[in-house]
């Protein structure tokens, strides 16, 4: 208790990194795969209802999920895969 109150502390709070959602498609994927399950399944159900316990907590793949929103991931989803078809007319 001999500190000097003077002095200000600092506080530096770390940052979540930021991942992209292909990072986090990757990383949410190999997890399911670790465990055994199926990770397109497991990723549809939880596009679908919204619960995260579809995702693993392995490698903290729910965590990791969930710091960006569902329909930011589904657009960059469909994104994806309209680049990369060709589109018959």
């Amino acid at each position: 208790m001999s500190k000097d109150f003077q002095n200000t502390m600092k506080f530096k709070l770390e940052k979540e990194p930021s991942d992209t959602p292909r990072d986090i498609f990757k990383k949410v994927f190999k997890a399911l795969d670790e465990k055994g399950y199926d990770p397109i399944n497991q990723m549809v159900g939880y596009f679908i209802s919204g619960d995260p316990t579809y995702i693993t907590s392995h490698q903290n793949a729910r965590a990791v999920i969930r710091r960006l929103e569902r329909d930011e991931l589904l657009e960059e989803l469909v994104r994806f895969y309209m680049n990369n078809i060709k589109l018959d007319g």
